[in-house]
């Protein structure tokens, strides 16, 4: 009997190994021999045809002719896969050689399409050693959630022998540190899960290099942004998973790039790319999502607060003026006037950098220090005290979002002696930090703040309500937001509010979210698309805002400039109904 379970299918990088015979569970075959072993003592040797026919039972019942019966689900009591996961799950098993980018958009359970892959390869004998890589703040989760959901013995990497243990969840870049890099390195691997890979979208960094390193036979990259600004980074991606798949970096832009933003010969490169990559959207039948109820609370500022608003206005608009400023001088210019819509902390924290950066001689730095003195004026926050109203009538738990980290000290401050328990999620905490505030959140904390930290991977299905108290501008990241909470495993309606003062540059991006782009109403199945189509030529969302709020004298100018921005929007709409 032919006991050659595999043959090897070239590819640049390493060997890719294909199943050419029905698998067989390692566990059963144990299990056989045992028996067998046990009638041998029992009959003797002599008994062939005992011996012939249990062979044939054990073979029979451990054959299984394709991956479209999965083993996997006889053995998970606590989920049942939707519909979508399973197809997911069986394409990368039959379809792609177990070598796949998972782009399900956010919520639609990307970790338990990659959970049924792992546990179907466990079961079948075809992995035994697996790699998975997330960011430091999701490890414990992964392992919570593979030991919990699928029986599977995940460990988090925390000492050099935990690389030693046939399943080990870790950050990645802890992997690629000493002492530990060599060990990893040094290692085949079965099947490597990297989440939120749209991280290693820039080949030139160490964490690419990183990647393209590690021994595997099978790979998945998650991600729910798959491309983000330019399509260089899908070629990046998928030259990670399977090199040459698009063939050399020049051939793909010769081939499928007009501009670093636009692609050209759209249904070839779909092609290729659904031969690689899933992607599951919300708006796709059959999967079903709790209500959004969004509600846009536009807020008076106190007289003192638009006094330092308008204060900074004015200096922002002076300094945009001067010869020679670059994009990035006028961001951060803009991002004095989105400050002071969040807090005095916030906008006081930057003013007092700049004025350490600026020359004692420079009339710059007399003019900080004005609006330093404005700011000493304000003794109360209109967007907190809101907050705290919204919190006090909300049933459950809240998770509020801010943009700065002074606004996230502020609030912790201000709920603390209103007597609401409430604990921050930020950039900058190690991996145990961030996971005792999660535990915290999920048992006694009624409030989670947290900065755009938490607007990736984090599982928040126990929370029904969020607060924007600052919105981004960039309408994907409002999404990431929403998809901690509104994902697959919520039950209840989500309730979004979000914060805006009046008057102030957050009106006119409301504006643009809400009633141009239609985001927190619409099924985000076009959102990337739309994303695409504002970025196509002119620069990145907040580029063309910052420049926008700059160009503009007045408020009726800026809402002119916000709707030529949004215009497109309608124009792709249209297409979409037409065509």
């Amino acid at each position: 009997m032919n006991n050659r379970l595999f043959t090897t299918n070239s590819s640049n990088d390493d060997t890719h190994q294909k199943p050419i015979h029905p698998a067989v569970n390692v566990s059963f075959q144990r299990e056989w021999f045992k028996e067998l072993q046990q009638r041998i003592e029992h009959n003797g040797p002599w008994d062939q045809w005992s011996m012939f026919q249990l062979a044939m039972e054990a073979r029979e019942a451990t054959v299984i002719h394709s991956f479209d019966e999965l083993l996997c689900l006889r053995s998970l009591p606590s989920i049942e896969p939707m519909p979508h996961q399973l197809e997911t799950a069986k394409r990368v098993l039959n379809e792609m050689g177990g070598r796949a980018i998972l782009a399900d958009e956010v919520g639609l359970g990307k970790t338990i399409e990659a959970g049924l892959i792992l546990k179907e390869y466990l079961l079948r004998g075809l992995v035994k050693k697996a790699l998975i890589l997330v960011p430091a703040s999701l490890v414990l989760q992964w392992v919570r959630e593979l030991n919990t959901k699928f029986g599977i013995a995940a460990v988090a990497q925390k000492k050099s022998h935990s690389w030693g243990n046939e399943i080990v969840v870790a950050s990645i870049d802890t992997a690629k540190r000493d002492p530990h890099r060599e060990v990893v390195l040094a290692t085949d691997y079965d099947l490597i899960i990297i989440d939120e890979a749209h991280k290693l979208k820039n080949k030139k960094t160490t964490n690419y290099q990183f990647a393209t390193q590690l021994s595997k036979k099978y790979c998945l990259l998650l991600t729910a942004t798959p491309i983000q600004n330019n399509l260089e980074e899908l070629f990046n991606l998928i030259s990670l998973l399977k090199p040459g798949q698009l063939g050399a970096q020049g051939e793909f832009n010769s081939n499928y790039v007009a501009d670093k933003r636009l692609p050209k010969n759209e249904e070839q490169l779909q092609h290729i790319l659904s031969s690689i990559m899933i992607r599951n959207r919300r708006g796709d039948g059959g999967i079903h999502f709790t209500k959004r109820i969004v509600r846009n609370i536009t807020l008076e500022l106190s007289k003192e607060e638009q006094a330092l608003y308008d204060a900074v206005t004015d200096f922002v608009q002076q300094q945009a003026n001067q010869d020679g400023i670059d994009i990035s001088s006028i961001l951060s210019l803009v991002t004095l006037q989105r400050e002071v819509c969040s807090s005095r902390d916030a906008v006081f924290l930057t003013l007092v950098n700049m004025f350490k950066k600026t020359a004692e001689d420079s009339p710059v730095r007399a003019r900080v220090w004005e609006l330093v003195e404005v700011i000493r004026a304000i003794t109360s926050n209109t967007k907190a005290e809101k907050a705290l109203e919204i919190i006090n009538e909300c049933e459950g738990k809240v998770i509020l979002f801010t943009e700065y980290r002074a606004t996230q000290e502020y609030l912790l401050q201000f709920f603390e002696k209103h007597n609401i328990p409430a604990v921050p999620y930020r950039g900058g905490m190690n991996r145990g930090k961030k996971d005792w505030m999660m535990d915290i959140f999920r048992g006694r904390a009624r409030v989670l703040i947290a900065t755009e930290a938490g607007g990736e991977g984090i599982n928040l299905q126990f929370c029904n309500n969020m607060i924007n108290f600052d919105l981004p501008w960039n309408p994907m990241r409002v999404e990431q937001r929403i998809g901690r909470v509104h994902r697959l495993g919520q039950t209840e309606d989500v309730n979004i509010f979000n914060l805006c003062t009046k008057n102030t540059i957050e009106e006119h991006i409301l504006h643009l979210l809400h009633e141009k782009i239609n985001l927190f109403e619409l099924v985000i199945g076009e959102l990337d698309h739309i994303i695409e189509r504002l970025e196509s030529k002119e620069g990145s969302i907040e580029q063309r805002l910052a420049k926008a709020i700059l160009r503009s004298r007045s408020s009726q100018q800026l809402h002119e400039e916000i709707d030529h921005i949004g215009a497109s929007i309608t124009t792709y709409q249209e297409d979409k109904i037409n065509n």
